[in-house]
């Protein structure tokens, strides 16, 4: 009797069985181990109850944000208009606080105008100090 000594082939292919395995194993590492940037946002508090307060005008500030990016500001019941860049909004706003230390920031953003116009007049208003601002937004 003759033993036939038979070489087995190898197989020269990669194994795909435990491919899902291991790319489901790689996404569940690559998800716990990311760390993703907080956002910071706007530093805003928002009054916790809805009450209505009447405020005298010779305490308002108005700040009004034009869709080309100028700034106009009114002083309470005063229709005179002054025009001025975001940037000028701190100087105007530590001059205006120094004759009426009671004054609150008006500041009304028109509905085509850029965001970033509004985030540039309150952060204006942030650096000289404001903390009383009332956000509108105008009609249009």
């Amino acid at each position: 009797m003759a033993i036939l000594n038979k070489k087995q082939k190898v197989s020269d292919e990669i194994p795909s069985a435990s491919m899902a395995d291991i790319a489901f194993l790689l996404l569940i590492f690559f998800l716990v181990t990311t760390v993703f940037p907080k956002d910071r946002g706007l530093p805003i508090v928002l009054p916790e109850d809805q009450q209505e307060i009447e405020i005298p005008q010779k305490n308002i500030l108005h700040i009004l944000i034009n869709p080309d990016g100028t700034v106009g500001v009114r002083r309470g019941d005063s229709q005179d208009e002054a025009i001025y860049s975001p940037r000028d909004i701190e100087g105007v706003w530590r001059l205006e606080v120094a004759q009426n230390p009671n004054l609150i920031a008006g500041v009304r953003t028109h509905p085509e105008a850029a965001h970033r116009y509004m985030i540039q007049v309150l952060d204006a208003l942030q650096t000289a100090g404001s903390d009383r601002i009332s956000l509108q937004m105008q009609d249009g």
